[in-house]
């Protein structure tokens, strides 16, 4: 009978962990993880992989879409973002993950679309499957994933949001990606590393 009770003690501990751990991948990236590869097609058709970004000290991975008014008042700052920080090493990369089904607005033609239409010169690649939204752990849109330069692989450094005012850029007084960028070039750690993604949810596939 002990032994049966001590088995059963084993096991429920042994469940608990796997449990456990299987929350912590539910959850996405965490800072200081090393950043999941991927290879998705770009907006003029060619596969994108992290390899692409191996000469950058880092990458401002941006899950986001074409409809969500967040990412529409964020889009020219997303723009400013790339023209400013990829001359120093740290190039936009942004994903559309949402189920065109759902947002008929977000599929991959109407992201050729976008794309030409703001003259985007960073790379706005479609995560068809969503695979990539949930080994990162994105929510939202626009949602922020600061990768750095670690050896010849890149590690999560800042999550969440751009700044702290979605509607007005002239009323914006916390820079949270732009001072994380910042540290990661000091070779600090951002303060804060995450921050709440304020935006739309990311529209699921059932």
């Amino acid at each position: 009978m002990k032994q049966f009770i001590g088995f059963s003690i084993f096991l429920f501990v042994v469940m608990s962990l796997l449990g456990q751990g299987a929350e912590v991948k539910k959850n996405g990236l965490q800072p200081g993880d090393k950043a999941v590869d991927f290879k998705l097609e770009n907006v003029d058709g060619k596969m994108i992989t992290l390899n692409h970004y191996k000469k950058e000290k880092g990458i401002i991975l941006i899950f986001t879409c074409n409809h969500c008014p967040y990412s529409v008042a964020y889009e020219d700052r997303i723009i400013a973002l790339h023209n400013t920080y990829s001359k120093l090493g740290f190039p936009v990369l942004a994903i559309n993950s949402n189920n065109p089904e759902i947002v008929p607005e977000d599929s991959f033609e109407e992201m050729k679309k976008r794309a030409k239409e703001k003259k985007f010169t960073f790379r706005y690649i479609y995560d068809a499957t969503q695979a990539i939204a949930k080994e990162y752990g994105a929510t939202r849109t626009p949602h922020v994933y600061l990768l750095k330069k670690q050896g010849k692989e890149f590690e999560v450094a800042y999550i969440g949001a751009i700044d702290d005012n979605s509607q007005d850029t002239g009323a914006v007084t916390q820079k949270y990606l732009e001072n994380a960028i910042s540290s990661v070039q000091k070779g600090q750690k951002p303060e804060p590393e995450t921050t709440k993604a304020i935006g739309c949810t990311i529209k699921w596939k059932k």
